[in-house]
């Protein structure tokens, strides 16, 4: 009996432990099999077998991940007889998602189908960290020194495609000879004169400031170990000064007026001398006022000890309005729709019920949103080192040129593309990157790009210039012959960036995070919506096309929708790799959070819903690693420079983070930058570099605590104070009259950022019309300004 018993046992254990060899080889390999689909990050309910773009908004999908069903809870004898041999974090199949739209998932890189945006990798999920709201892995060894070089979680591995992009980069530039100077270090010195000048680069001759003569200003040169010696002339009738866009110099070198020197006064000449401590390319401009727009902006270039020996240009990119600056902004402050009209893109009810937009259009008014807007200025005329059409014929078939480009526009981003083939960016604001290669990029207000393209034959190939509006455009024709055009960027689909819009802010206008997605890094770029040659053209047949094959079950047609142009390589920060690893040294952390607050129906731009005159000085002290978190809750992108110093940019690479001196932040992106606070002292500016976004208060002063530094030629600090804050607080006029048959009515108005004193008045032709006006004063209250409480006196007259 006993026997019997034993081997009914016997059988029992050996039947389970079958069954859950079973049941454990079904778990990795089920899950493995499950059928990868895609999915839109605009559009989550779309899911298809195959990738491709999304039927209803063009966009690109994104592989969905597996859903993963819960294991069952097993012994720890049981876990032991299951537990599988390690797999290889490689061997983990990659998945895609959108930004804009996470539950869209795919098993390949490519384009939502939803919104028509670049898919990006999906992380494994692993037990977070929370850190401001943001899902970030860390190394333990990154948890205690605060370094968040591993916050996306992701790895640059052999398998990566920006790894694969550095070294087809590489491959294709091979090797470049190196020139070392053959002058010791020295003392360069310049002259610049300052003075008035008349130009014609749009429709009428207007005023402008030229710089010896010339715009841009003279392209300033030196070598790294120089002294550089600047005597500047001020030759004009108002005051002036210089900003050195990111160059590291002692504080009161920095040029800005009011805060690290008093502005140069007419007649005066000013003294700027620095030690050249790095290299790269980086411009020069004045701080002063609107002064930038009209004319003072220019290259300066730091070339290294030992320099490429490739042909190389300094290329300044600029834009140009017959309108003064100061009405440009007294236009944008008053919320005029005179931009819009001569851009041709006032989104006005007459169009939207035409193209099949009455819907977004009304949706848009009940939220009280302006209408969407690119790029707050019209502009006439786009410049590249001052010529619209600039021609360099010196160049033969195989010659690989390097271009150093800054923005020096005021206000305006600038698409590059190339009709030679690609461009291999190797450096941005004046430091070294793994040369990676692209098909576009765009280049934020006062970024630097060093790039090189290569002349496939002997031709003139076009690098071509076009702002973020595609108003306009400007061209670098290379080469000599017969030319090459690049391909133009087509007319934005405005609504569609409305309708986004309209879903992407809430009543109160705040931009509506989506759960789980890192915004981050320029991987999501919104306004693709609005790319034409990335999602299609606007066309209300074509969307309901897409509409009724997803309704029919048709997602196998959507090869119809496919679009070639879906695969243009842009670039993105997270492309970008120092060779050398760029972790702060080891001291104390001070940790800075700032979200990017905004106002378009009064243009008033800020921190944390402050201006620069409302808020302190934040204080650093020497030897301390300072952090700074943005969310940029506005619907603009914003480049927000900080001087004196170079920052990482955390992203995918890790250790070797990029190294910066502006962020171009886009709309809903929460991004993280980290500098060592390394200087002897002094007040440094972080401001938006969009100069009439930092004219309405949009910047902090950071303030070096407990440290000597050199005396400045401020004498009374409670002066520079009031010089300083006065450019949010500037008071702007704006009058209205209206004639009638019977009488006239009208309104005087000034205000600021803050405050308004209004005039109104309806005035009778004739006595017993009688006479009315109400004057009133108020201060708005809250980010959105809509209210406005007042005192208010009203005066009727009649007989």
């Amino acid at each position: 009996m006993m026997k019997r018993i034993l081997i009914v046992v016997f059988i029992l254990c050996f039947g389970q432990l079958a069954f859950a060899q079973h049941q454990g080889h079904n778990t990795p390999t089920g899950q493995k099999e499950q059928p990868v689909t895609y999915t839109c990050p605009m559009h989550p309910e779309i899911h298809a077998s195959k990738p491709g773009n999304c039927p209803k908004c063009g966009m690109k999908l994104v592989k969905e991940n597996p859903k993963a069903t819960a294991p069952k809870a097993v012994s720890q004898k049981e876990a032991k007889m299951k537990m599988p041999a390690k797999v290889p974090a490689k061997a983990q199949s990659a998945t895609y998602t959108c930004v804009m739209h996470p539950e869209i998932h795919a098993s390949k890189p490519g384009n939502c189908p939803k919104c028509g945006m670049k898919l990006v990798k999906e992380t494994p999920k692993t037990a977070p960290t929370k850190h401001d709201g943001m899902d970030m892995p860390m190394k333990e060894d990154a948890k205690k020194t605060g370094n968040m070089e591993d916050m996306t979680g992701m790895q640059m591995g052999d398998d990566n495609p920006n790894m694969e992009n550095i070294k087809q980069a590489k491959a294709n530039l091979g090797p470049i000879k190196t020139i070392p100077s053959s002058t010791p270090p020295r003392t360069v010195r310049y002259d610049l004169y300052i003075a008035d000048t008349t130009v014609t680069y749009g429709k009428k001759s207007k005023r402008a400031i030229a710089v010896n003569g010339q715009i841009p200003m003279p392209t300033l040169t030196f070598t790294e170990g120089d002294t550089a010696l600047i005597y500047v002339h001020n030759n004009l009738d108002e005051v002036t000064s210089l900003h050195w866009h990111g160059l590291f110099l002692p504080n009161r070198m920095d040029g800005v007026p009011f805060l690290t020197q008093m502005p140069i006064k007419p007649g005066e000449t000013y003294l700027y001398k620095f030690p050249i401590v790095q290299h790269g390319t980086h411009w020069y401009h004045s701080h002063s006022k609107l002064q930038e727009q009209i004319g003072m902006y220019g290259a300066f270039i730091m070339n290294k000890r030992k320099e490429w020996d490739i042909p190389t240009i300094p290329v300044v990119l600029s834009e140009w309005t017959d309108m003064k600056p100061e009405e440009v902004h007294r236009s944008l402050k008053n919320a005029t729709d005179w931009f819009a009209i001569q851009k041709g893109t006032t989104q006005s009810y007459a169009e939207a019920i035409r193209t099949g937009h009455f819907k977004t259009k009304v949706n848009n008014e009940w939220k009280r949103m302006n209408a969407m807007d690119v790029s707050d200025v019209y502009y006439d005329a786009f410049l590249i080192n001052g010529k619209n059409q600039n021609e360099q014929p010196q160049f033969k078939a195989g010659d690989k040129v390097r271009l150093r480009i800054a923005n020096g526009g005021a206000s305006d981003y600038f698409w590059l593309t190339y009709s030679g083939g690609k461009i291999t960016v190797v450096a941005t604001d004046g430091n070294d990157v793994e040369p990676v290669e692209v098909d576009r990029l765009i280049i934020a207000v006062s970024e630097t790009y060093d790039v090189v393209v290569t002349i496939p034959d002997n031709k003139s190939y076009e690098f071509l210039v076009t702002p973020e509006d595609r108003t306009k455009s400007a061209s670098l024709w290379l080469g000599k012959g017969e030319k090459v055009p690049a391909k133009k960027l087509p007319k934005l689909k405005y609504f569609a960036g409305m309708k986004m819009m309209n879903d992407m802010m809430d009543m109160q206008g705040n931009m509506i995070e989506m759960e789980g997605m890192k915004m981050q890094n320029q991987v999501m770029d919104m306004n693709t919506v609005m790319y034409p040659e990335i999602t299609g053209p606007e066309n209300p047949a074509d969307t309901a096309k897409a509409d009724q094959m997803q309704m029919n079950g048709g997602m196998h047609n959507m090869a119809e929708m496919e679009n070639s142009s879906s695969d243009i390589v842009t670039l993105n920060y997270n492309m970008l790799r120092d060779p050398k690893k760029t972790t702060l040294p080891k001291g104390p952390w001070k940790e800075l959070k700032f979200e990017l607050t905004g106002n378009m129906n009064r243009y008033v731009w800020s921190l944390d819903n402050k201006t620069v005159s409302e808020s302190d000085k934040i204080l650093i002290k020497k030897g301390e690693n300072v952090r700074i978190i943005m969310f940029n809750n506005s619907m603009m992108r914003h480049p927000m420079h900080l001087h004196g110093h170079d920052f990482r940019v955390l992203n995918e690479q890790g250790e070797n983070a990029p190294m910066k001196n502006v962020l171009d932040i886009m709309p809903m992106e929460r991004d993280t930058i980290e500098f060592a606070a390394s200087e002897p002292g002094g007040d440094w500016f972080f401001h938006c570099h969009i100069l009439y976004h930092m004219m309405s208060g949009m910047g902090r002063v950071f303030s070096y605590q407990d440290t000597l530094v050199d005396k400045t030629d401020i004498k009374d600090p409670k002066v520079a104070k009031r010089g300083l804050n006065s450019d949010d607080r500037a008071f702007h006029p704006m009058a209205t009259i209206g004639l009638e048959s019977n009488g006239s009515d009208g309104e005087f108005m000034l205000a600021n950022t803050r405050y308004r004193f209004s005039t109104e008045w309806r005035l009778g032709l004739k006595a017993h019309h009688g006479n009315e006006s109400e004057t009133y004063f108020g201060r708005y209250i809250g980010r959105m300004q809509w209210l406005f409480p007042s005192l208010d006196l009203i005066i009727t007259t009649t007989v």
